[in-house]
């Protein structure tokens, strides 16, 4: 006689067992190694270089396959570029509120103030690589790059876009092959599985590449920097503390959505890019995650991807303060005119810069260029504490895409708020029911 008896849910893996507490154990072995051996802690940036270019190696086929097969069964052209055109409109909204945000925050807080740095006397042989590659890019030319030479080489050439544009046809394409192209898409979503397994199992080697990353910055510059340009840091860190509270917890709170659960659900994700300064690194696991929290795989496939490009809010509260900082510190005066030419500048060029930290400071030596503001070799000021601002810098990112993801997904009416609300939501103890057979 088959009888039923009751027995708890097993419980969440001890804390070691969590990928956040891993990454973290990493890093604070990372900071202390940097600290007190500098010489090795600088030989160890190979471990988190490698780490990166493995998750990077993965971006491209699961932006692919997770674009295609989202939006090939959305089935509805126009369904899908509704969708990419709300998110580029909510996307432009907020970065340029943070541009707004960070104008006004560097110029009531003055960090540069009072520096008087003579530019001549900068040793700009570090900077030169960046100077160099932030020559002027007109918005044609801009638009011309996100067209790869040739389909294939979209995945190897590094920039998200052009994966993302490769994939929006095959996926209109395969709309219009409809019975036809039924087993082709039933095959791209076995190829993304497959490519969420692969990241599964880098994840593994996430603390030894956060232990790399963070004892390079800490061997390399070290507390020198910290402590000359201290007052940029504070201000810098309690700009984005700001606009992630005000402006991003009032959209989220607007939006039914809680963001202190937001975040505490992307704890592994936070401490990730806190350790390696690059959102790339979670850019496959985000994905996954934002799924499992309702949001419709089309509209996940098309946000993301696009927002990694066009939402970065962080990269424009760094631009916005560093560009200013640089200027107060060399005595350049910005009338109210010139900074709001700044902002429009800055509105283009921050669409420029990727997920990685490095990418971001290409960009401000860019802005320089095309705006005056500075002179450009003056980027040199703020090498030492780039990595710094980036840890900030990178963490509104990932919470401005995640948020900016659920904020379109419920516009579209493609949010599931049950999954949403089970998600961020402390979970009780359960039971389960257990048949026995007598």
């Amino acid at each position: 006689m088959a009888r039923a008896r009751l027995r708890p849910k097993l419980p969440p893996p001890r804390i070691w067992g969590q990928l956040w507490f891993q990454v973290l154990a990493g890093t604070v072995l990372g900071v202390a190694l940097g600290w007190y051996r500098p010489a090795i802690g600088v030989e160890m940036k190979p471990l988190g270089d490698a780490f990166v270019a493995l998750v990077r190696m993965m971006i491209a086929p699961i932006v692919f396959c997770t674009v295609v097969h989202g939006v090939a069964s959305m089935n509805d052209m126009r369904r899908a570029g509704r969708t990419a055109l709300k998110a580029l409109i909510y996307f432009e909204a907020i970065t340029t509120l943070a541009l707004i945000v960070g104008l006004a925050a560097v110029n009531l807080w003055g960090p540069g103030r009072g520096m008087a740095i003579d530019p001549a006397s900068l040793d700009t042989h570090a900077v030169g690589q960046y100077v160099a590659q932030a020559g002027r890019q007109s918005v044609v030319e801009y638009l011309m790059a996100v067209i790869p030479d040739t389909f294939v080489g979209a995945f190897t050439g590094g920039t998200v876009l052009q994966v993302l544009l490769v994939a929006v046809l095959s996926a209109l394409a395969l709309i219009r092959l409809e019975p036809a192209g039924k087993p082709l898409l039933d095959g791209i979503g076995a190829a993304a599985e497959l490519f969420f397994k692969i990241i599964g199992i880098l994840m593994w080697l996430a603390p030894v590449g956060a232990f790399g990353a963070i004892a390079f910055t800490v061997g390399k510059f070290g507390a020198a920097s910290l402590a000359s340009l201290g007052s940029l840091i504070a201000e810098f860190y309690a700009v984005c503390a700001l606009f992630t509270a005000v402006v991003l917890g009032g959209i989220a709170w607007a939006f039914g959505i809680n963001l202190l659960k937001l975040m505490g659900y992307l704890k592994d994700e936070i401490v990730l890019v806190a350790a390696t300064t690059s959102t790339e690194t979670v850019l496959p696991r985000l994905i996954q995650k934002l799924k499992g929290l309702g949001c419709d795989e089309s509209v996940v496939g098309l946000v993301v991807p696009l927002g990694y490009s066009f939402n970065l809010d962080g990269t424009c509260l760094y631009l916005a303060t560093t560009s200013v900082f640089l200027a107060q510190a060399t005595g350049v005066h910005l009338t109210p005119a010139q900074q709001i030419s700044l902002l429009v500048v800055m509105l283009l060029t921050s669409k420029g810069a990727a997920g990685v930290a490095g990418a971001a400071f290409i960009v401000l030596a860019a802005t320089l260029a095309s705006t005056g503001a500075a002179p450009v070799g003056t980027i040199a000021l703020v090498l030492g504490v780039h990595r710094i601002l980036a840890e900030a810098l990178t963490f509104v990112n990932l919470i401005g895409n995640s948020l900016a993801t659920l904020v379109v997904a419920r516009w579209e009416g493609a949010l599931d708020r049950n999954a949403l609300a089970a998600k961020l939501s402390p979970k009780p103890l359960t039971l389960v029911a257990v048949k026995e057979v007598a």
